[in-house]
């Protein structure tokens, strides 16, 4: 059966759709088959990472002009794409039951692939708890920063309160060393346990990087390229970890 992955963050601009892109990637480079989802409707940015200029998106799925398989797009070896859509304000308004017929809709997908990561929106919407709730295993992505804490934790809390997630994976991005970044989520693993009955697991870390930034701006991510590199090793590595990370344990509609 396949296996769905959130890829979620308290706040923007902390590296959530670059990790969930570069995952991705490493997985199908792994020979995984892998769907990316690109579920921040009206502000996706997943194809842009990617170099992409998809002919459709989950938009025109939900207007009835297109099948959700029609939406898809090949993006590198053994990885497609499900595009969220740009710019289009109907798109933030969209309800539960429009969410239903997506969940429905990837539900007959299964059996083609292995591993689907949903790239959430930013912080505590209703997209972001709905889909984290629907996936197999969330993963927080965050950085050492007070605000990156307060809104991870504030994620968290909502997501185990409102919809009953009980496991968290933690990814901390832009890491000054393995250690600090260890350091890091111990800390913010404290603090969550202290007043919240669930369970966090490290991820492992990025570290800071140039190469990683001049790989967004080039829109060519770093999994794309040679797989040797220190850094596609990372991702790769995290990503192969994160696939037998501790499923997160309540009742809920499930992606598969």
């Amino acid at each position: 059966m396949a296996v769905s992955i959130a890829v979620t963050s308290g706040k923007g601009g902390v590296g959530k759709t670059n990790s969930a892109v570069n995952m991705a990637l490493a997985l199908g480079k792994a020979g995984q088959r892998v769907l990316l989802f690109d579920a921040d409707f009206g502000l996706a940015n997943t194809h842009i990472m990617l170099g992409c200029n998809p002919t459709k998106t989950v938009a025109d799925f939900l207007n009835g002009t297109a099948s959700l398989e029609d939406t898809i797009t090949d993006v590198g070896e053994n990885v497609q794409l499900i595009a969220g859509g740009s710019g289009l304000v109907e798109l933030l308004k969209i309800d539960d039951t429009a969410r239903y017929r997506i969940v429905t809709a990837l539900s007959n997908l299964q059996d083609k692939i292995d591993y689907m990561i949903v790239d959430c929106p930013a912080g505590a919407s209703d997209s972001t708890l709905f889909f984290a709730n629907a996936a197999n295993i969330v993963l927080v992505v965050l950085v050492a920063e007070p605000t990156s804490f307060l809104d991870a934790y504030a994620l968290v809390k909502a997501a185990h309160l409102e919809k009953g997630v009980t496991d968290f994976s933690v990814l901390v991005n832009m890491a000054d060393s393995a250690r600090t970044a260890e350091i890091n989520f111990s800390k913010f693993r404290d603090i969550a346990m202290r007043f919240l009955d669930l369970k966090l697991h490290y991820a492992g870390s990025i570290p800071q990087s140039t190469a990683i930034r001049r790989s967004i701006v080039q829109r060519k991510p770093i999994c794309a390229g040679e797989t040797d590199t220190a850094l596609a090793k990372t991702f790769g590595s995290i990503a192969k970890d994160l696939t037998t990370a501790p499923h997160s344990r309540h009742d809920a509609v499930k992606f598969f």
